[in-house]
């Protein structure tokens, strides 16, 4: 995918200190870039290639193809199904601007930046993405249903704060861990009966919660680049696997949300 001759790259060690977080991708840095020179990085082969285009590719075909695919005559309650679209975006526009602009002229500021507006997008998916679920998991108990979303929400803004503020990526996926126990309580609700939803989005729910902590495990793993250092610096590294992984974790949300909002539209305990 070479269409421009690029600059000449850089390995690890000539690398900028703040680009050495992954001791084993070897090969491929861009050298410091202005903001042109970042764009033009989308038509030559660096190793932050594919991380671009692993989120650039499907924030394009989920602009497109999501809103169609909502059931938006169907929905009682219009803030759920926008909440869960720009939920589907969030982490793909802040991941697309971070790896793109990483290597920027202005070093470390920009980059702890882009890197915060990455982290801010992953937690916006955690954050949108579950208030839908909390709110037609609990749509029978109105009071409690809004206690609940009130919870998520100031749970979710510490969450936020976590993220941005971690130095490392154990402490970014640590950050998601009470997010995660409360919408795996929503669940259990739902498994047992008292909580309510569509009965077949629960299984694409956890799928869609197993891959997104899949991901984040292989990422802080290194694997498979920790067992061949150099091998993977351009292709099938960590973080490109997580970035997969997050984009059918994402699928699984929409194919789950989809069949809650179908099963609320005819939902006889609906009381907006």
């Amino acid at each position: 995918m070479t269409f421009l001759n690029g600059p000449r790259l850089l390995d690890w060690a000539k690398s900028p200190p703040h680009l050495q977080f992954n001791k084993y991708v070897l090969t491929g840095y861009r050298p410091v870039s202005s903001v042109q020179d970042c764009v033009k990085s989308l038509f030559y082969l660096h190793n932050e290639l594919g991380n671009i285009y692993t989120h650039g590719i499907p924030l394009l075909c989920f602009l497109v193809l999501l809103p169609l695919s909502i059931p938006w005559s169907q929905i009682n309650v219009t803030w759920l199904g926008v909440v869960h679209f720009l939920a589907c975006l969030s982490p793909e526009v802040g991941s697309v601007l971070y790896h793109l602009f990483m290597n920027h002229e202005g070093g470390a500021p920009v980059y702890h930046s882009l890197l915060s507006l990455d982290m801010f997008g992953v937690c916006m998916v955690n954050t949108l993405g579950a208030l839908p679920i909390v709110y037609i998991t609990l749509v029978c108990y109105p009071s409690i249903r809004n206690a609940a979303l009130l919870a998520y929400i100031l749970l979710s803004t510490y969450g936020v704060y976590c993220a941005v503020t971690a130095r490392s990526n154990m402490c970014r996926l640590r950050s998601f861990a009470w997010q995660a126990l409360f919408r795996f309580f929503l669940f259990m609700l739902r498994w047992s009966g008292m909580g309510t939803g569509s009965p077949s989005s629960l299984r694409h729910f956890l799928t869609m919660d197993f891959l997104a902590m899949l991901g984040g495990v292989i990422n802080i793993s290194r694997i498979p680049e920790r067992f061949r250092p150099g091998l993977f610096d351009y292709w099938c590294n960590s973080h490109q696997i997580m970035h997969v992984l997050v984009v059918v974790s994402i699928v699984f949300l929409h194919w789950g949300m989809v069949d809650d909002l179908q099963w609320l539209s005819n939902y006889h305990c609906l009381l907006e």
